[in-house]
């Protein structure tokens, strides 16, 4: 672009000059304007394509930049996506562990004795079984010599199992010696506790007064207190005596 200008600017200059010689054809120095012009130009050149290699740069520099991380609703909606499933499928594993221990510790309380004893909690039934083993505590463990048929009775009555033959056992000196010594025992139940009930089974703690007396010439009464333990099961409506503790080692 500086030559061209440079070249009209001659042509003009030899238009306007009057005729030199030969030798003064030759090219004259150029003018400091033309000069400035043609040195100033190019550096705008040379600026104005540094500036567009900057802009180039810069611009190559943006394309070529790494990928900022971004969060966009997509990406929350994808990741929500894949950790739902997961959450969910742990709260089942834990939803069924839960469930498995809660049912062992359920059946765990049904088996055990002290959840089956309903002494305290059914009233009607601790009392009518207190009663009815007091009555046959009471009959059975007395004895009189001149009606020894009524204890048999009472035996058949209110024994069953086990206590048949204990009660036998128990009464085998009574029976031996009442009628030598015309001896008349009498067995009152004072106190009672329903340690265990469960259904048609319990167990009592029985406190009891035996008085022995010894009827003839010369009479003679002794006392004694008595506690044992009875086993109770139900038959029909009456609760029979199953079996007998005295805690004899």
């Amino acid at each position: 672009m500086s030559t061209t200008r440079h070249l009209v600017n001659r042509r003009r200059r030899l238009a306007t000059a009057p005729s030199r010689t030969p030798g003064a054809e030759l090219d004259p120095a150029p003018e400091p304007d033309t000069a400035v012009a043609t040195d100033v130009e190019p550096q705008a050149v040379a600026s104005t394509g540094t500036a567009r290699h900057t802009d180039a740069d810069a611009a190559a520099g943006a394309d070529t930049a790494p990928d900022a991380p971004t969060d966009g609703p997509r990406d929350k909606a994808s990741r929500l996506r894949v950790t739902l499933p997961v959450v969910l499928c742990a709260l089942t594993v834990l939803l069924g562990a839960f469930a498995a221990w809660a049912f062992a510790s359920a059946d765990g309380l049904r088996d055990e004795p002290a959840r089956q004893n309903t002494a305290l909690t059914d009233i009607g039934r601790t009392s009518e079984v207190k009663g009815r083993i007091s009555e046959a505590v009471g009959a059975v463990f007395s004895y009189d010599y001149a009606s020894p048929a009524r204890s048999d009775r009472a035996a058949s009555t209110y024994l069953t199992g086990r206590a048949v033959q204990q009660h036998k056992d128990m009464l085998a000196d009574v029976r031996e010696q009442a009628p030598k010594q015309k001896l008349v025992l009498t067995t009152t139940v004072t106190e009672s506790g329903v340690e265990f009930l469960d259904g048609d089974r319990a167990r009592l703690l029985v406190f009891a007064d035996q008085s022995n007396t010894r009827t003839g010439k010369d009479e003679e009464t002794t006392y004694a207190a008595a506690m044992f333990a009875v086993d109770a099961v139900r038959r029909g409506d009456t609760w029979l005596i199953a079996a007998i503790d005295t805690f004899a080692r």
